[in-house]
């Protein structure tokens, strides 16, 4: 109990010196690239500073996996450079039951991480882009999911329209049970028009079976209301605006993902992304697992064997080549092309499989 205790506690301090040392770079770096981003004449640097700072957890959070690996290789390096694995080995004790405190380390930061630090990166990443679109002029999200259904902002110096609905088609561009809310320049309701579906075309909202009360310049909308089989409503909407609104999966905090899923779907929207998603964050502890054992499967030897930049070089390979094939996965979950539980679970228990017969291969077990 005493050794497992022992080397969780080296692999902890392993990983936070390489997490320090990644998040140090990180922030440099990204700081130059908002600079390069955002004219310095109009943004401070004290603004640079908070975008950097409101960026730099996203960042953070997508290199985890490869911070996971290159801490493990810190660790065991650092170990058979010491001779420890030796002494560890002539106890009697294994190569696997050695690695089972990092291993469970590694487990539970990926359960932190996900459980914890994710909501923050969802909460920093929206604010992050908040501030960007305020500073660059970028017009806000013109669409919003709830339990109601969805709503839809368009206009201009004109004025303003709030349409709702009740669910719409895939793509957002069909409403059905939709209500359009026309307002003035100064805030003041004009126009309100209920109608049983509407489709966008360029430039305009083509509402069928709609009755319109007109709220201004009459003193009884309901007697001077009209209905029509048909009629457009000007629009500077289009469809790549509102599939742009739903933003990144990753926005959304995982503890409100089950419930953004589930009012997506009532409102006629596709969640397959969504749902990717959060079986991708669901399946990061068991990824972590597989980094562990990747790196210690190459590392675990005694340095005087040699070739140990060779080994740390597969390993790290290995490391990048699971990252890349879980984000192609995602790709392909994402598209339809495989089912939301194989493009999330297939990668890390297939690395987990793979690094367990390389270690049973190379050790002595």
């Amino acid at each position: 109990m005493i050794l497992h205790l022992y080397f969780a506690r080296r692999f902890l301090m392993s990983f936070l010196l390489v997490f320090t040392v990644f998040l140090g770079l990180y922030v440099l770096i990204d700081m130059v690239e908002q600079i390069r981003k955002f004219d310095s004449d109009t943004v401070g640097f004290w603004q640079i500073v908070k975008l950097t700072l409101l960026n730099m957890p996203q960042g953070m959070y997508q290199i985890l996996p490869l911070i996971m690996i290159l801490a493990t290789l810190l660790l065991f390096l650092t170990l058979a450079r010491t001779s420890e694995l030796v002494v560890t080995r002539a106890s009697g004790r294994s190569a696997l039951r050695s690695l089972v405190s990092p291993v469970l380390v590694a487990m539970a930061i990926g359960a932190v991480s996900v459980g914890l630090f994710n909501p923050i990166v969802a909460a920093t990443s929206k604010q992050y882009e908040l501030l960007a679109g305020r500073l660059t002029g970028d017009a806000a999200s013109v669409l919003s999911i709830s339990r109601e259904g969805l709503w839809l902002r368009q206009g201009g110096p004109e004025g303003q329209t709030v349409i709702h609905a009740e669910s719409a088609n895939l793509e957002g561009t069909a409403l059905f049970g939709v209500t359009f809310l026309a307002f003035g320049p100064e805030g003041t309701p004009q126009q309100r028009i209920e109608a049983q579906s509407a489709r966008l075309s360029p430039g305009a909202w083509e509402v069928q079976n709609a009755k319109v009360w007109r709220l201004s310049g009459t003193d009884n909308p309901e007697r001077d209301a009209r209905s029509l089989a048909a009629m457009e409503v000007p629009s500077d909407l289009t469809q790549e605006q509102i599939q742009d609104s739903f933003g990144a999966p990753a926005s959304v905090p995982i503890w409100e993902l089950p419930g953004f899923i589930a009012q997506l779907e009532r409102a006629g929207f596709s969640a397959r992304t969504h749902k990717v998603w959060l079986q991708m964050e669901l399946s990061q502890p068991l990824l972590m697992a597989a980094m562990v054992l990747v790196a210690a499967g190459f590392t675990m030897r005694h340095t005087r064997f040699g070739r140990t930049g060779l080994m740390v070089l597969i390993s790290i390979g290995m490391g990048f080549g699971i990252y890349f094939l879980r984000n192609f996965a995602q790709i392909l979950g994402d598209n339809g092309q495989l089912p939301v539980a194989l493009a999330a679970w297939t990668v890390p228990v297939a690395a987990l499989m793979l690094s367990l017969g390389i270690l049973l291969n190379l050790e002595d077990g």
